[in-house]
């Protein structure tokens, strides 16, 4: 976007010549309802090391009204391409910034809705990378941290939540005011304001003499669904097991969680102030994964008030290791308290995060965990499976290198020396070496320094009598897809090696080894002599980063056998390598269908059973051969039918399957009981037809061309909340006809009027994968408009249109072609050419799959 970029040198810059002490902001929020900016005032005192200097402050804003520096006007035309020019510093300085901001609808800088339900106008601020400056004036960079006093005006009848206390609010008329104690010194990304009319509930973590307030806030219109006791619970959870292990107690004076509407990401970890989407809040019944996701989302960001918050990466490059401390600290803290309702959450890491993570790092913008970030384009395209997923498992491994409590003893010297400071990765990995008394100068270069993914195989020979006479695992570097920095390597791996036998129908480990894997080639001497177990299974545990492979003996076993593993992590293991061999070509779409039903039906983690549903469907998708397709989706759907009328009653696999139907469901017969279902002429013991599933069912029945307009507008008359309208834009946007395609890419496409929220619901309904035919059009008119989306859009909207509406489901050469002769004469900014690229790459992926499993039937 122009004008609004910072290179990493100039944050340098910038970084050496300011000191900031503090900043004084006032926003007048109080004509929220009626108007499309607000007046935004800023003072900041800041020094500078060399008097005289020139530097700039940032923002973006419609109108810049007044700029003061140090008592001298300063003429408004200083502000220009989202800065403002500041010359002449002196030593000490103080600047005043007088301004109108705008509101947004996009989910970045403060986001504006209203809520359909009760009228009322609902703000909540987003300013992770760099829209604090779309509030106020601020020097965007994680490195010149400051203190923050926040006064807010606005109306009446409003709570208004910052990172302080929240104050009484004062004023006799329509107008209040809320004046906010300073912040620590902090970030200005971390920094928020929450205001309307929100309902909150309270409560508060105890441990001694610490009395830290919680609070948790959502719209008035969600206080029904709100389960506050669920979320008070895994966040006292948190905040034991953190202060025990991080031994600095919670650093900011309060703690509030609030449920925003059309919020961009999961949640936001604004200090003492955290900001969730609102989907979090469960309207209709959804499974045990739904709340297991939204326990680790919660300890996520909790671990953030230390890590990130308290002590804060210099600059974005080390975003990875932020966001990967995070996720590796909220598995443990879900997982190792004694009676907490996951312990098996490392199972639904393996399947989902580190899935994840293999995805991305086979695309051609693969990059090592430690990015080149050099400007704020590149941070904003790479919250990325590497990013947080690889860098998680390669914590974990790290953790198992140098062993937990060292690990701990050394993130703990870590706070204690930097708090309320900006690090680098050096800092940490300096205390770790110090804790542990590991160099960890290797292990830094071959696993955060080097790009792509390592294959792991078994190599075994076995004699006559079934006795294992050679053992070895062979590591592979596979080549770094075209386009990628960087070179393959091959890294040390710490694993273990399980073998299983069937024991009373079920696969029980029998043996376990750990060893090291160096190499290309490494002997497993322990194994020979030994007969050969019915599976082996090579990164059981899941201790390291790699792609696991089975061999052909194991293959067959578990094929029968997946879902007879008497432990869900193996189940996981092998779930996830099978997945990843149908995404390679290596396993023909069609024998990944055949494993499914087989496990499926014997697989308890309802995590793994859902993840596997959505893996089924997209191979079906995109990877079967198309003239075996819709024999494959046909057998897919009648299993969902047999496997819906087969599950307990009111289970949460009964639920699965059900919305696995919805996804699906293309026979006559099938769509009648879609239909049945959602008018209540047909029923299923125990499954509730509440709103979500009603509008999973309408939506099927839309695409396939069974429901109309009609239906939507009864469905949307029931259901009227924004919930309710995003559903029926993603069911108007699924009619299988030209005209419903064309009015749904002009209203994303040729306007910028719908909110982020009911735009990825309109290009979530636009792709159908039934409906190729409707949609071959849209190719040229994708690449023609590319430039110009970039271009007027902001970063998260651009995005959504770019990745959403890439061809994806036009899964021939011709879409290749048009795609590399566009990044051939367009000249894109990097940011968008990855976008592009890692689309294309999909497209790619699936051609290549689909010839696998086009030879599987020959």
């Amino acid at each position: 976007m122009p004008g609004t970029n910072l290179t990493r040198e100039e944050a340098r810059t910038r970084a050496a010549l300011l000191h900031v002490d503090a900043y004084d902001i006032e926003l007048d929020l109080s004509s929220a309802r009626e108007l499309e900016t607000f007046r935004s005032t800023t003072t900041v005192r800041f020094t500078v090391t060399d008097p005289g200097a020139a530097t700039f402050i940032d923002l973006v804003a419609p109108t810049v009204h007044e700029i003061v520096l140090n008592g001298r006007q300063v003429d408004v035309s200083a502000f220009a391409d989202s800065r403002i020019t500041l010359t002449g510093l002196a030593a000490e300085n103080e600047l005043r910034v007088v301004a109108d901001c705008a509101y947004t609808n996009t989910g970045e800088g403060l986001h504006r809705f209203t809520d359909p339900v009760d009228g009322e106008t609902y703000l909540y601020s987003q300013f992770e990378v760099p829209d604090a400056r779309r509030v106020f004036a601020s020097f965007e960079q994680p490195d010149l941290k400051a203190r923050f006093s926040f006064t807010v005006h606005a109306p009446r009848g409003w709570v208004v939540v910052s990172n302080s206390p929240t104050p009484e609010p004062v004023g006799e008329g329509e107008k209040q005011t809320w004046s906010f104690a300073p912040t620590g010194r902090i970030s200005s990304y971390i920094t928020a304001v929450i205001a309307g009319p929100y309902t909150g509930v309270f409560d508060s973590y105890t441990d001694g003499d610490q009395v830290v307030p919680l609070g948790i806030y959502c719209r008035p219109s969600l206080k029904e669904y709100l389960d506050a006791e669920a979320i008070f619970d895994i966040t006292r959870q948190g905040f034991r097991y953190f202060q025990e292990k991080f031994d600095v107690p919670y650093p900011f004076e309060k703690y509030d969680q609030l449920f925003v509407p059309e919020f961009n990401a999961g949640a936001m970890e604004n200090a003492g102030a955290v900001t969730f989407r609102d989907q979090y809040v469960f309207r209709s019944k959804v499974t045990d994964a739904s709340y297991e996701m939204r326990a680790t989302t919660v300890l996520h960001e909790l671990a953030h008030m230390w890590f990130g918050n308290l002590v804060t990466m210099e600059w974005w490059n080390d975003l990875w290791l932020n966001e990967s401390f995070a996720t590796y600290a909220e598995m443990v803290a879900l997982v190792e308290p004694a009676g907490t309702k996951w312990p098996n959450g490392w199972t639904t890491f393996a399947n989902q995060m580190k899935t994840w993570a293999y995805r991305q790092d086979q695309l051609p913008s693969t990059h090592p965990i430690m990015a080149e970030i050099n400007d704020l384009e590149d941070v904003m395209v790479n919250f990325d499976g590497i990013t947080y997923a690889k860098g998680a498992a390669v914590l974990k491994q790290l953790v198992a290198y140098v062993g937990q409590d060292a690990f701990f003893k050394g993130v703990q010297a870590y706070f204690k020396r930097h708090a309320w400071g900006n690090t680098t990765l050096a800092d940490l990995l300096g205390a770790l070496e110090e804790t542990s008394g590991r160099d960890l100068k290797a292990w830094s270069t071959a696993w955060l320094e080097t790009a792509g993914i390592n294959v792991l195989r078994p190599e075994i020979q076995v004699d006559a009598d079934g006795v294992i006479t050679s053992f070895a695992v062979r590591q592979e570097a596979p080549a770094l897809p075209e386009g990628a920095r960087g070179s393959a390597a091959l890294r040390p791996h710490r694993i273990a090696i399980g073998s299983y036998e069937l024991v009373d129908g079920a696969l029980v480990r029998t043996d376990r080894i750990e060893l090291d894997v160096d190499g290309e080639l490494t002997p497993v001497p322990e194994l020979v002599g030994r007969p050969r177990p019915t599976v082996v299974l090579l990164n059981d545990d899941d201790l390291s980063y790699a792609k696991l492979r089975l061999d052909p003996v194991s293959l067959t076993a578990v094929t029968g056998h997946l879902g007879d593993f008497a432990d869900p992590l193996p189940r996981a293991l092998v779930w996830a390598a099978a997945w990843d061999m149908t995404r390679d070509g290596e396993l023909a779409t069609r024998d990944y269908l055949d494993l499914a039903v087989a496990g499926l039906p014997k697989e308890t983690d309802i995590g793994v059973v859902q993840s596997v549903h959505r893996q089924v469907k997209l191979a079906l998708d995109l990877y079967a051969d198309p003239a075996w397709r819709e024999t494959g989706l046909a057998r897919w759907a009648a299993v969902a039918e047999e496997r819906l009328w087969a599950a307990e009653p009111g289970s949460d696999h009964q639920l699965a399957w059900a919305k696995a139907l919805a996804a699906v469901a293309r026979s006559a017969e099938q769509l009648d009981l879609l239909a049945g279902l959602l008018d209540g002429t047909a029923e299923l013991a125990g499954l509730a037809v509440d709103t979500d599933l009603r509008w999973d069912l309408l939506t099927r029945l839309v695409a396939t061309g069974r429901a109309g307009d009609d239906a939507i507008a009864a469905e949307l008359e029931r259901d009227n909340t924004a919930a309710g309208q995003e559903k029926a834009a993603t069911c108007r946007a699924a009619r299988p006809t030209a005209e419903a395609k064309a009015q749904a890419w002009a209203s994303v496409v040729d306007s910028d009027e719908l909110t982020n929220y009911v735009q990825d619901a309109v290009i979530s309904g636009f792709n159908v994968a039934d409906q190729r035919e409707l949609l071959a059009p849209y190719v040229a008119k994708y690449f023609e408009s590319l430039t110009s989306v970039w271009e007027t859009r902001s970063h998260e909207i651009a995005q959504q249109i770019i990745i959403g509406l890439y061809p994806t489901l036009q899964l021939s050469q011709a879409t290749l072609d048009a795609t590399d002769a566009w990044l051939a004469g367009a000249d894109p900014a990097p940011a968008l050419a990855r976008l592009v690229v890692e689309s294309r790459s999909g497209v790619e992926r699936a051609l290549r799959a689909q010839a696998a499993d086009a030879a599987a039937n020959r």
